[in-house]
């Protein structure tokens, strides 16, 4: 169990508590088309079965509210009682019905009574916002009536790519709009004396995400509140990617003390997000006490990958040492520390701003468990203080293959954002809404568009996460209805209904057209 420094209050989802004294729960979602009975609860008992602790699907609509009670049902015959999440976008009556046969409902304040966001600039006075905002009241106090009446959850989960026009407008495509979108919600929730919520503040950028999370416990420290937590970078992609954004994001938050539930989200089976997560939750009970809450970000820029001489660095292992940068003033210094590394390696960066120096510190750190372990652990620890700028760059050491730390150091520095050196993927990790092979159609993308660094590409399998999911990508690929795929520029539909044999050329011919586009033979190799 986590010794957690932002104390919450205990809800339950289902018979499963979170939050208070409660391990930090580990959570996923289901692929299978939701009103596919069979297919879902297989998934569900899979994802049990590996350690999953709390199970979400899709509903997008009255077929698939119906159909979660069967789902229940069928899991309990079968003596599952793993809590059942309903995920609501855009259609509130369907809210209203799944609640009589799930633990839990998920709505996303950004579309729950607003309409999809336009991204158009929209004068909002006091009187017409203060009209929106009794409309949020008028459609949301059903749903809270009724799960006050049969005891469910409820999260209320902000996604950075789903905000309204309205808060857009007012507060920015911000991280403190994500979190004023959510009050607006729980103020209403509040108002009606329920309490048992949670909140989330996903993005898939690892760093809006830190912020947003971190902004959210400040807010709520201020006013008195206490309502748990759940973790997770959104659309973070597969494979090693996928994993080393989301550590970052998710363990940089956990080594802060922050976070009731976490969900690792990935663009593979749903049963390969549990392992990420049962390793993060166990670096972050290791490391319990020792880490501080929170620091104040300084902002020192990354320099990438650079070949370093000896005679110009330092090595500094002890406070001790400290001073002895002053005296030699190298170019580079390798942070070592002995012990409690994220809370010495903030302290050392601190001592370094206030002393006015601005040498570049590189994270010097030693590990000797497996692989597996090293990728989450690594991306969590040191992604924490490139995310902050407390360092500039990684010198990782272990009994590990020098290609692979090469290549993690590489990766670590991306999804940090302190160097561009590939394509980056922004994929989400499918549900019941996703109108093809997720997978697949991200493999083979991957394989064409990998060599253009500087590129962002969303893969999205609905129109339900992209445009706004996808709003920090340069091109977008969604499914947009079954065999067809709209083709984005930022957040504009630039072409529609696509055949699906078509849309990866038709893709590439768009990067073209945008001059993002060279051939892989004719890259070199610069790093």
């Amino acid at each position: 169990m986590v010794s957690k420094h932002w104390k919450t209050r205990e809800i339950l989802i289902g018979i499963v508590g979170v939050g208070g004294e409660n391990p930090i729960r580990i959570q996923s979602m289901t692929t299978s088309p939701t009103h596919d009975i069979e297919a879902t609860v297989s998934q569900i008992i899979r994802l049990a079965d590996h350690g999953c602790e709390i199970a979400r699907v899709t509903v997008q609509g009255m077929k698939e509210a119906k159909a979660c009670e069967g789902i229940k049902n069928t899991l309990i015959q079968k003596g599952y009682t793993i809590p059942l999440v309903a995920d609501i976008h855009f259609y509130p009556p369907a809210a209203m019905h799944v609640v009589d046969f799930v633990d839990k409902v998920r709505i996303n304040p950004g579309n729950f009574v607003d309409r999809r966001a336009t991204f158009k600039i929209i004068q909002y006075d006091d009187a017409l916002y203060a009209s929106e905002i009794e409309k949020i009241e008028e459609k949301f106090a059903p749903l809270v009536e009724k799960c006050i009446k049969l005891k469910r959850a409820m999260r209320i989960g902000t996604n950075h790519g789903s905000l309204s026009d309205r808060i857009m407008n007012r507060y920015g495509d911000t991280p403190f709009g994500m979190v004023e979108s959510a009050f607006e919600f729980a103020r209403v929730c509040r108002k009606m004396d329920y309490h048992n919520f949670l909140f989330s503040m996903k993005s898939s950028n690892p760093l809006v995400m830190i912020e947003a999370y971190r902004l959210l416990v400040d807010e709520m420290m201020k006013i008195g509140w206490d309502y748990p937590i759940h973790l997770g970078v959104t659309e973070a992609g597969e494979g090693e990617d996928g994993r080393i954004k989301s550590a970052v994001g998710i363990g940089s938050l956990l080594l802060d003390g922050i976070g009731d539930t976490i969900r690792v989200s990935l663009t593979e089976d749903p049963w390969e997000e549990i392992d990420p997560c049962k390793r993060l939750i166990a670096f972050a009970n290791e490391t319990a006490g020792v880490t501080e809450n929170k620091e104040v970000p300084i902002d020192r820029r990354g320099k990438g990958v650079v070949k370093l001489k000896a005679e110009d660095s330092c090595i500094i292992e002890t406070e001790d040492q400290w001073e002895s940068v002053l005296e030699k003033k190298p170019e580079w210094i390798f942070f070592k520390p002995q012990r409690a590394r994220v809370s010495e390696t903030r302290r050392f960066s601190r001592w370094l701003q206030e002393k006015g120096c601005q040498i570049p510190l590189l994270l010097h750190f030693g590990y000797d468990c497996e692989q597996e372990d090293f990728l989450i652990r690594a991306a969590a620890e040191c992604g924490s203080l490139l995310a902050d700028k407390h360092a500039q760059g990684v010198a990782l050491e272990g009994n590990y293959p020098p290609e692979f730390l090469h290549n993690f150091s590489l990766n670590l520095l991306q999804a940090t954002r302190l160097l561009t050196f590939k394509t980056e993927f922004i994929s989400c990790p499918g549900c019941g809404r996703t109108l093809f092979d997720l997978q697949e159609v991200s493999r083979r993308i991957r394989e064409k568009t990998a060599h253009l660094p500087g590129v962002r590409i969303a893969i999205m399998g609905c129109i339900v996460n992209g445009p706004g999911e996808m709003a920090d990508a340069d091109f977008g690929y969604v499914g947009s209805r079954p065999g067809k795929i709209d083709l984005y520029v930022g957040k504009t539909c630039v072409e529609k209904n696509i055949d699906f044999d078509d849309a990866d050329e038709r893709l590439i011919e768009l990067i073209k057209s945008h001059g993002k586009w060279v051939d892989a033979n004719e890259l070199t190799t610069s790093v």
